[in-house]
């Protein structure tokens, strides 16, 4: 409702000495003036500016007479002031204009500034006029004066003999007797026959105020007994009153009246305010509400605050201040929820946690519609300080201004249909939805960016749905900040009302006069053109937004008429363009409802309008017609305590069971908010319902007798939308009831349409409490939205001693945060309690796909299961089992139900689980639901509940779902997990594998995340992303030292047996790409394993099953042949194809296509890569200077000369010595002249399309090194055949002939190859170029399968054919590699064969190629 704001302002007062502080401060009735009190002067200040304008000094003769100042009190018309001394005198003052025309402050404009001339009224709106204060009259009433009340034209004191004086404002009794307080009767209820009088002798008014509404007086004795004392006729004599009272307080001290909601407020010595409410029937004093603050909240003041100083009620009457002997303010609402309190956070301690000291108010009073509120502040608790230290203002007497920001909802109720939260401060406004319109308009984004740091910019909902997106409303913390325009504020400030659009567009503003309207859109204010037509009205009932429209009730002073105007945004503000409709009688509340305007009157009745828009020639206006007039006098003793009336579709009835069911949707019933109390009326359909057929106009229908809905209502909120989803939401009637909470009144449904039971009612009230303020209902999100004041400390900035006083070191800095909450939870839990849970399941039903539903849940079942478990009694119809039940018939029941488990303590998981169920029950149930989250969170409970065997066998299942489902950081959790239990200790393993681990991930590590290609130069990549390091050196053990502290626990060989079993699993299934992934994510020794698995799990058993599998796995295209079967461009047959080339090119892979690394510059790349990883990786450092070298770039052509030159390999450019020592980086200006024919673009591009992801290949090629370091053949041809890459089946072969190779492997690959060929053939002729290539190679297999000779272990072979023989390469590497047998068990097959080799192998394969003749048909 209402917010402080900022600082508080201190007011410079011109101090003598401290006698001349203030003491009292009292507003005149219109809240522009302020009477200042000081011991023997009296001041008058302006409100806007706040500035002092005069002030009367009373001489020190009279002064002592009089004894000083205590009290003041305003005539109606601001023209007197009466005030009384504390030697019983009355002084009464006149105020008069002096000089005529003058003011004190006069603005300066500049020449010819358009303010200058024809603007009325402007000098006394904009600065503050000049007064005379003189004496009139004294009046002496012999007894000290306790209380001063002004009462219609006279003023009523209560002295302290027990004497209550009328006394007329010229100064005169009017012969009047004064009453004697003895003599008025007082009783519990008015109805008693006879009242007791008061049978004390000393009985006086301690403090009493006067109640318009009531026609009364509320008054505090000074026994503490309160009452109320009402004329039981209209004239004011002691025997014409008589007084009721509550029988059970007897501490009161002060009294505050709230007139629009009849409650009476008395403060108490105990610190607690108890507001009383009359009883209509019988008069009594019935007890409201109560407010006080909570040992829960307030632990260390709540009942040390002393007997309650001085309440206030706002002037619009929403809200009520405090404050107490100990010093403090605290703000609630009408009904008594707490808003804003002093006592406690940052208010009451500083930064460093030391205790401030109080502010004590000695007075204090409201300022223009609440945006202020003046402070007497008191001298603090130590006077001695004072005399000591004039300097420290802090504990001076003097006048401060709070700042405060209010809700529009206090003023204009019809906002109350609406999902935005508006606040209205004296010169601006916050919205919350203010991000909405920068979708639509870019530029505007930076328009009010200070209020608004780096806000996400909100997706706008469409102009067609009315209501906002869900991330417009709820968004961010943030306000939008819009500033109201200044020349509409300078003549008619204070704000009094303010709306917004339903889509939050477009805002507008009334002040005193006229109103203005502002578009968030193009961030500009629209004001009257003509400043007299401006001046003119006064808004008197509100204003509301129509579509595109303006409608407000205003009265017109020229023609002195009330009159409803509409008028339209996008047109100029003129009355020209308005539509005016005048009205009987003044109107107090207005509101809109679809297309039908509400109005309620001061004469009490109620008129419907019609509303529509009409397009005549070119101006757009709307068209009003009165439909229909209710009078509600009967029902309402005062016109000006309804709070709001609003239109609803909500009935009785739910449209199930109404005759005519397109009638549910129109307005069936006014709400009316008479204060405090909800009065619905309904249409009136027990009579026949028939529809004239000749008029298009139906007749509406008349309106039941009111019905009392609900008490103690501070706002309404309902909703004309319709939703068949969420029918109970949108079809609800929310209620915000202060203290109590939040109530709704919400439909209940028959289940499939059947007929509703009879004793079913159709509504139910069900209240519920939530932790915000509500200010908005999103009604389909389930949402509240609210405000809440957040403080923050700036006293660190000011060192200690020098401004220890400042006011920004007494008060923390003020700011308004926005808040949300959800309430569903509350709605479901009401229902289930009611035994209404099928209601309760249509209702979860329909809001399951928000998205914090599951949190809703959550919330439900964690909320009962505290209060349930630890009440100390026992309690007998337990709800938990029921919440338990209701959860099950979502799908997130199980994760409901861990996280609640997990959010609370283990005393409490007993109770929880014996409603739910069993723990291990529901681990299974995750487990088969495919749910291994959820079933790791259960593990962790079960840890906690069972024996380490369960646990332990529930996380072996766990693990192995798993690790089958690939879930990897699960996996990792698991084996730690599976660690702790086995070893016992508290302390977690570690979850990544230790440094000495050898890490055959590191390498896939890389080719997963790796950002740079293989193709540039692998230098500037930390050489620890890449440590393969040769696993045959390291132990035999079965886990190597993946756990290097606890390697010989038998834990660790449980975890390997799993992961051996998995792998063991994936080889046999070819899941070659889940086998790398697995390997990496979890640091299995691939390797090494497989050297064991070699003939085992680690053979292909179904070449052309394994080649379908990868493909599929990998995303690899098959090869297939062009329709128009193209030849190879290269016809001589000496080149490889150009897809070959351009394949080897692309991936540039220094350990695969070995033979690219034949140069000096590849010596560092060699090095980093190839660390370890044969016996020969030492003859690279020495290789000769002139022998070929490499760089790293491909595909530039090589040449414009004659030669043929292919794109590829090393052996090749060996070839062509043109390029012999050219550096491939730098590409000639003439190269570039050459351009591809178009059969070669043909080719290339068919050869690329044949080519899987990138990221495929690189694992393909790494899973190749793996296999080949492990001596898995037969898998090598596999991947060689997918990638048709020559040089690799080449490369194997040289292994088969170079080293002992298990013949069974041998005769393994050889059928395997067999059987693809056959396929090939048949089904897939792609293949068969490629097979075609290696034929060669096939048939020295066949002669080595044949002799099925085993050669010596490492003899060098004989390389006499290639052209490099002459290179000393050759001669180094044999010898530096040569130095002697590698056994075949440590081995496992080759490590990697020597550098020599694979070039001898690259040879015999380029020879091939020169010598066959086949003509490639390339894909």
């Amino acid at each position: 409702m209402y917010f402080l704001s900022g600082w508080p302002k201190r007011l410079l007062c011109p101090l003598g000495s401290l006698a001349e502080a203030p003491c009292h401060v009292q507003s005149d009735p219109q809240r522009t003036f302020f009477a200042v009190l000081a011991p023997a002067r009296l001041s008058i200040w302006y409100s806007r500016p706040s500035v002092l304008i005069v002030t009367y000094k009373e001489p020190a003769k009279s002064s002592s007479q009089f004894g000083s100042y205590k009290e003041a009190e305003w005539r109606p018309d601001s023209t007197m002031i009466a005030v009384s001394t504390a030697n019983g005198y009355i002084l009464f003052f006149h105020i008069t204009s002096t000089r005529g025309d003058k003011y004190l402050y006069e603005p300066v404009y500049p020449k010819g500034s358009p303010q200058m001339k024809g603007t009325p009224h402007f000098k006394e709106e904009q600065c503050a006029p000049a007064l005379n204060l003189e004496m009139k009259k004294i009046l002496d009433l012999q007894s000290p004066i306790m209380s001063l009340q002004s009462v219609l034209e006279d003023l009523l004191v209560a002295t302290s003999d027990g004497l209550l004086h009328l006394i007329h404002w010229e100064g005169m009794t009017n012969g009047r007797k004064a009453i004697n307080l003895c003599t008025v009767p007082f009783s519990v209820d008015l109805q008693s026959s006879r009242g007791s009088f008061l049978g004390f002798a000393d009985v006086h008014i301690r403090d009493m105020e006067y109640c318009a509404t009531l026609d009364g007086f509320a008054v505090v004795f000074n026994d503490g007994k309160v009452g109320f004392i009402t004329p039981v006729s209209s004239r004011f004599t002691a025997e014409q009153l008589h007084g009721v009272w509550p029988q059970d307080v007897v501490d009161g001290t002060c009294v505050a009246v709230n007139n629009k909601y009849r409650l009476m407020a008395f403060g108490c010595a105990s610190g607690s305010v108890q507001v009383y409410t009359i009883d209509n029937t019988t008069g009594a004093m019935l007890l409201s509400h109560k407010l006080e603050l909570t040992a829960k909240q307030y632990p260390d003041i709540w009942n040390k605050t002393g007997a309650v100083k001085l309440v206030r009620w706002s002037p619009d009457n929403s809200v009520v201040i405090v404050t107490w002997e100990y010093g403090g303010l605290s703000l609630w609402s009408v009904f008594g929820a707490q808003l804003i309190c002093t006592l406690g956070g940052d208010f009451a301690y500083r930064s460093d946690g030391t205790k401030k000291d109080p502010l004590k108010i000695n007075s204090m009073s409201w300022g223009a519609e609440g945006y202020h509120l003046w402070v007497i502040s008191g001298f603090g608790s130590q006077n001695t300080e004072i005399e000591s230290d004039p300097n420290s203002i802090g504990k001076q007497p003097g006048i401060l201004l709070f700042q405060f920001i209010k809700s529009v909802l206090t003023v204009n109720p019809c906002m109350s249909n609406q999902e935005q939260v508006l606040l209205q401060g004296e010169d601006r406004l916050y919205l919350n939805c203010g991000e909405a319109s920068q979708t639509q308009n870019p530029r505007s984004s930076s328009a009010h960016s200070e209020h608004k740091p780096s806000q996400e910019k909100n997706s706008f909902a469409d102009g067609g749905l009315e209501s906002q997106g869900l991330s417009t409303l709820l968004g961010h913390r943030h306000w939008h900040v819009v500033q109201i325009s200044s020349t509409y504020l300078e003549s008619n400030w204070p704000i009094r009302f303010s709306a917004i659009d339903k889509l939050g567009q477009n805002i507008a503003v009334v002040g005193k006069f006229g109103f203005a309207h502002y578009s968030l859109l193009t961030k500009k204010w629209k004001l009257f053109g003509n400043i007299t037509q401006e001046q003119s009205m006064i808004v008197t009932g509100g204003l509301a937004w129509w579509k595109d429209f303006i409608v407000l009730a205003c009265y017109n002073i020229n023609d002195r008429q009330e009159e409803l105007r509409v008028y339209l945004r996008t047109s100029n503000l003129d009355n020209a363009f308005a539509h005016v409709t005048k009205a009987q009688a003044e109107t107090l509340l207005l509101s809109v409802f679809r297309d039908m305007v509400i109005v309620f009157r001061a004469d009490c009745s109620i008129c419907l309008y019609s509303i529509e828009r009409k397009s005549d020639g070119p101006n757009t206006t709307a068209g009003i017609q009165v439909l229909q007039e209710v009078s509600m006098s009967r029902y309402i003793p005062h016109p000006f305590l309804v709070v709001s009336v609003t239109l609803t579709s909500v009935s009785t009835e739910n449209g199930i069971t109404l005759k005519m069911p397109q009638q549910a949707r129109d307005a069936e019933s006014i709400m009316l908010n008479l204060a405090g109390q909800l009065i619905m009326m309904q249409r009136d359909r027990s009579g026949p319902q028939i529809r004239e057929k000749d008029s298009n106009q139906r007749k509406l229908l008349p309106f039941c007798p009111p019905v009392v809905l609900a008490q103690s209502v501070e706002n309404v909120w309902t909703t004309c939308r319709a939703n068949k989803q969420k029918r109970h939401l949108l079809e609800a009637l929310w209620l915000s009831c202060g203290g109590a909470g939040m109530k709704v009144w919400l439909p209940l449904f028959p289940r499939d349409h059947r007929k509703p039971h009879s004793f079913l009612s159709q509504r139910i009230m069900l209240p519920f409490h939530i932790n915000i303020y509500p200010l908005a209902v999103l009604f389909e999100d389930a949402l509240v939205l609210g405000a809440v004041n957040d403080t923050l400390l700036y006293d660190s900035l000011y060192t200690r001693n020098s401004a220890r006083e400042q006011l920004e070191m007494l008060f923390p800095f003020c700011v308004v945060e926005r808040t949300s909450q959800i309430y569903l939870h509350h709605i479901l839990r009401q229902l289930l309690v009611r035994n209404l849970g099928e209601q309760a399941l249509l209702l979860a039903q329909s809001c399951s796909t928000l998205p914090y539903f599951p949190h809703v849940l959550e919330l439900m079942l964690h909320e009962v299961l505290e209060e349930e478990a630890t009440s100390r009694e026992p309690i007998p119809d337990p709800l938990l089992p029921t919440v338990a039940k209701f959860i099950t018939e979502f799908p997130l029941f199980l994760q409901t139900v861990v996280h609640c488990a997990r959010k609370t303590e283990y005393a409490l998981w007993n109770y929880l689980f014996a409603a739910v169920g069993n723990p291990k029950d529901l681990f299974e149930e995750c487990l088969m639901a495919q749910d291994l989250d959820t079933a790791a969170s259960y593990l962790i409970i079960l840890q906690n509940m069972e024996v380490p065997a369960v646990s332990r066998q529930h996380a072996t299942l766990l693990f192995n779902t798993a690790l089958e489902q690939g879930k990897w950081d699960l996996c990792r959790h698991m084996i730690r997990f599976l660690k702790a239990i086995g070893s016992g200790e508290s302390e977690t393993p570690p979850s990544t594998p230790t440094a000495q681990e050898p890490s055959s991930s590191g390498g896939f590590e890389f080719f997963r995340n790796r950002s740079i290609s293989l193709s540039q130069s692998a230098e500037n990549v930390p050489a620890s992303k890449f440590s393969l390091q040769k696993t045959l050196s390291m132990p035999s053990g079965p886990s190597g030292k993946r756990w290097s502290k606890d390697s010989d626990c038998a834990e660790n060989m449980y975890i390997d047996m799993m992961l051996w079993r998995h792998a063991r699993r994936l080889l046999e299934e070819v899941r070659l790409k889940d086998l790398g992934c697995f390997a990496a994510q979890l640091g299995f020794e691939l390797i090494s394993w497989l050297c064991k698995e070699r003939t085992r799990a680690a053979r292909v058993d179904n070449f052309v099953i394994a080649l379908k599998r990868l493909h599929r796995d990998f995303l690899w295209p098959l090869p297939i042949i062009p329709a128009s079967s193209i030849s190879s461009p290269f016809k001589n047959g000496k080149f490889r194809t150009v897809g070959e080339q351009l394949l080897k090119s692309q991936s540039a892979d220094p350990f695969l296509n070995l033979e690219i690394d034949a140069g000096i510059s590849n010596v560092q790349r060699s090095r980093s890569w190839l660390n370890n990883i044969g016996p020969a990786h030492h003859e690279i450092d020495t290789a000769s200077s002139h022998g070929p070298q490499m760089q790293d770039a491909f595909l530039s052509p090589l040449s414009n000369k004659g030669d043929e030159c292919s794109i590829g390999s090393a052996t090749d450019l060996t070839e062509s010595s043109s390029m012999v020592d050219g550096d491939w980086t730098v590409v000639d200006e003439n190269f570039s002249t050459l351009s591809l024919t178009q059969s070669e673009l043909e080719h290339i591009s068919m050869e690329l399309a044949s080519k899987g992801p990138h990221k495929s290949q690189v694992q393909l090629r790494y899973l190749l090194h793996i296999f080949l370091e492990a001596g898995c053949l037969d898998w090598c041809i596999v991947i060689g055949l997918i990638l048709r890459e020559s040089s690799v089946i080449n490369q194997i072969l040289v292994i088969i002939q170079s080293s002992e190779v298990n013949g069974e492997m041998l005769q393994n690959i050889k059928t395997g190859l067999h059987a693809v060929d056959r396929w090939a053939s048949t089904d897939c002729p792609g293949y068969k170029p490629f097979l075609n290539i290696i034929k060669p190679q096939l048939q020295k297999l066949n002669e080595i399968t044949e002799e099925q000779v085993q050669p010596e272990a490492f003899q060098p072979i004989t390389v006499g054919k290639t052209p490099e023989q002459s290179s000393p390469r050759v001669e180094e590497s044999r010898g530096s590699s040569g130095h002697g047998s590698i056994p075949q068990s440590e081995v496992g097959g080759s490590s990697m064969v020597s550098r020599k080799e694979e070039d001898t192998a690259g040879a015999e394969e380029e020879e091939s190629f020169q010598d066959g003749t086949y003509d490639c048909s390339v894909s």
